[in-house]
Formats: C-alpha cells, structure tokens, sequence
C-alpha cells in the first residue's frame, strides 16, 4: 500500500530534521527516512566526537603545561583512552537523544528507520513500503573514502569513523593524509601519548591553504613531536607479522615506516551509490556527488539535494544552509541562492586555523590590485597571555574598491574571531569598516582593526 506525503526526507543529517520541522510548522505532512543514526555525520562521527577528544586532548596539553603558567610542573602518566570515550559518547548520546525526542514529537512528522531508494520521479521505496511526494529531498551525506593503494588488503585500517572506538592508545598512529581529519587526529593522538606520523602525497600539508599557512601548521604539529612526511608519491601498505607497515617514497626520511594503527584520512565519497538515482533521472558527477543549481534542484523536477552529497559543501554549517536556503525559497516565498554563500572553514588544530572568502593565491590568480594586512599572534596580547602565541593574521582586499576579498586566522581564538569580518563581508562592507571599529581589550578580535589599519599594496 502506498503512502503519500508533501514532502520526503532522505537522511537525518544537518539539514533533514530542520527541514522537516519547519514542513511539520507548516502542517504540511512530512516522512524523515534514516538507515542508521540520527544526526549524521557531525552527530556521530565528526564534529561533536571529534571536538570533545579535542578538548580532551588539550586538557592533557595544558597539564604537561602547567609550569609554563607558573604552577607546580605536572607529569601526566597516562591518558585513559576509554574513559575519553565514555565522555565523548555521552556528549554523542545526548545530543541524538535530544534530536529524537524533537522529531518524534512533531505532529505530522514519521520518523521511518530503513534504506531508502528511489523508485520512480516522485517515490521512494523504504522497508517495502512505497512512499510517494511531489518534494523529495536527498540529505545522504558522505563516508570515509578508502583509497584503491596496493596493500589496502593485507593490513588493518581504520576511519574517522572506526577509530573513534578505539579504548587503548595506539603505539605508533600512522596517518594517510594531511589535511582536516588527518591532522586533527594527529594532534589528539600525539597530546594523549601516542607517537604519530603524517603521510601526505602532496608537497605540503592543507595543500589548498596558502604555502605560509600550510607552512606554520606543520611549524605548530612538529613542534609538539608529529612527525610529517609530504610528497609521500608512492604509498603503499603491507604486514610484517603482525605489524602493518606503510612504504612511502619521499624525498628525504625512511622509506617504510612501522605502525601499530593506520588512520585512512584522504577525503570523502557520498552516499548516492545505492539511492536508485537513474530511477527518478538524477545525474551524478564522475565522483558520485549529485550536481544542483543554485537553488539545490537537481536534474528531476520536484528532488532537492542537499548537504554534503550535493558537492557544494563538505561542513555542518554548510549543509545547514541548504536547509535555509530550501526552506525559505520552498516556505517563505525566498529567492536565495547557494551561490551567495561566502566559503568559510576552520581547522581544529590547537591553534585552529580558519580561513573566509579569498586566499592570498586565488587573489593574486584574479590579477586585479590588493592589499594585503599581516600580523604575527606574538604581538597579539591575548595569545601572549595565554602563552599561546602561534600563528597569524593575513587580511585581503580589494585595492579599487576597498572591499573585503578574504582572511586567514591561524592563532588562538581565530576560529571565532574571524566572523566580525565574515559579517562585515556580507554586509558588503569596506575595509575602513572594521578599522574605525572599536573592539574589547583584551581579545584576539581586537587586533583586527589594526590590521586593516596596515594594509599594504600585495606585490
């Protein structure tokens, strides 16, 4: 028997519950499908665990740190892996808990746990049932990419997903891959105890970063022990015994390096291999990622992709404003569009780094007149303070018109301070801006009018 609704949500990540709540205020009827754990990834296995074993982790930094603060010097012996556990999972667990209670609340939500597949352009069959809508919205997702390297078979692995499981400190963590995962895990395992080494096949760790930020990040994970080895070419895995082993083939360094655990952190592939795509007439790119428009419609009329499978974006925040987006063009009359979203991201290393709009790269690519304000965190009071003085400030701007282009705030208290400027930044705000502004003493944001003060012509 089929079953109809107004609207159908594959997927409970960011976007899914919100959207559904907000058909649920409309009184419009609305099925939420999800095969596995409620909250996706940023729930379960990213942010939320990942974050909380940073905290974890930067607790026992400050512990190893305490005559540094004029304290009596501190020898932690141990970190006890399982009860960082138990603490993350329930910071997980109350969270999912809490988004269930929400969900199974609405009135004209159901909740249906199974797999979902597409079986026509306005239908989607779920634990032999039919379901039928005119809106269907795809919120899939993505998972660990596993990498086709020779040897993949013979030694044991682990995922950003797996080795959130882990109740014992790994000997030697070695990590394939050197950019968001991969080094945030690599600092969380090094600061509980374990010896850990980076392999990345590019010359430079967070290749995508400009080369003196990339630069200081490997400057501040060396500088806690974390062994780097980039222009790893070729890399391949094999067992001796009962220990894995991982062959690279780098310019300087041994040629084979001897782990006890093997993180694979070298990106993400969507969820939209067993979704019945051809059924409805959807498209898939070469990487499996469902193309959209700026108004996240896909190549069938009525079906929305939204979150990371679509390509648009790979973060939590992201993925939420495709929910904005849809919400308020399908809801509230909008006419947003995801291309007036300005690319904002961070790295939780400690010190984060986070990066809005332009790098120095893309802008000097543009060809067009810039400024350029730099300022080292040693001259930042806060971080001096703080003891935490690593790091750097780079804004970007437009020579001709005084707007904004992009910043990079790597440093601690970056992550938040660097929205003062994303704002300015929507508000298609000049520079002079936030230099005429007046901020709190002592923060990390208070320098950035200083900042803009210095703007010089970028040679």
């Amino acid at each position: 028997m089929n079953k109809t609704f107004d609207a159908i949500i594959v997927g409970a990540g960011q976007a899914g519950p919100s959207l559904a709540g907000r058909f649920n205020d409309a009184g419009k009827s609305v099925a939420l499908i999800e095969r596995k754990l409620l909250g996706g990834t940023c729930v379960n296995t990213g942010c939320t665990p990942t974050k909380a074993m940073v905290a974890s982790a930067y607790a026992a930094h400050l512990i190893r740190r305490a005559s540094d603060f004029g304290l009596p010097a501190q020898q932690l012996v141990g970190v006890d892996l399982a009860a960082v556990k138990r603490r993350k999972d329930s910071i997980v667990s109350k969270s999912r808990q809490s988004l269930e209670k929400w969900l199974t609340g609405m009135e004209h939500c159901t909740l249906i746990r199974g797999t979902a597949r597409l079986s026509g352009p306005h239908s989607i069959t779920v634990n032999d049932e039919v379901l039928q809508a005119k809106q269907i919205f795809l919120n899939v997702g993505t998972r660990a990419f596993v990498p086709n390297i020779p040897g993949i078979d013979e030694v044991p692995w682990l995922t950003n997903t797996t080795i959130l499981e882990l109740e014992t400190l790994p000997e030697h963590l070695v990590i394939v891959g050197g950019n968001y995962v991969g080094l945030e895990f690599a600092q969380i395992f090094r600061r509980f105890g374990s010896e850990v080494t980076v392999v990345e096949r590019k010359p430079r760790l967070v290749s995508h970063e400009d080369t003196d930020v990339s630069d200081e990040v490997q400057k501040i994970l060396e500088s806690e022990g974390i062994h780097i080895r980039t222009g790893a070419e070729c890399i391949r895995l094999e067992r001796l015994g009962s220990q894995p082993i991982v062959h690279v083939d780098c310019t300087d360094g041994e040629p084979a390096i001897k782990a006890s655990h093997v993180l694979l952190a070298t990106g993400r592939t969507p969820n939209t291999d067993d979704l019945g795509l051809e059924s409805a007439g959807i498209e898939r790119d070469e990487h499996g990622f469902i193309p959209v428009n700026a108004r996240l419609e896909t190549s069938a009329p009525g079906i929305w992709a939204l979150g990371d499978c679509n390509g648009r974006g790979a973060f939590t925040h992201t993925s939420y404003n495709d929910y904005e987006i849809a919400a308020a063009n399908l809801l509230d009359g909008g006419s947003r569009s995801v291309d007036d979203r300005i690319p904002c991201s961070a790295l939780f290393i400690d010190p984060p780094l986070a990066h809005i709009g332009m790098n120095e790269h893309e802008v000097r690519e543009r060809g067009k007149p810039a400024l350029i304000g730099m300022r080292s965190m040693t001259r930042v009071g806060r971080a001096v303070e703080k003891g935490e003085t690593s790091g750097f400030m780079k804004v970007l701007v437009d020579a001709e018109n005084q707007q904004i282009l992009g910043a990079t705030i790597l440093g601690t208290g970056g992550d938040e301070a660097i929205h003062c400027i994303l704002t300015a930044m929507y508000a298609h705000q000049p520079a002079s801006l936030l230099q005429h502004s007046v901020h709190i003493h002592p923060t990390v944001a208070e320098l950035i009018p200083t900042v803009f003060g210095e703007l010089k012509p970028l040679i």
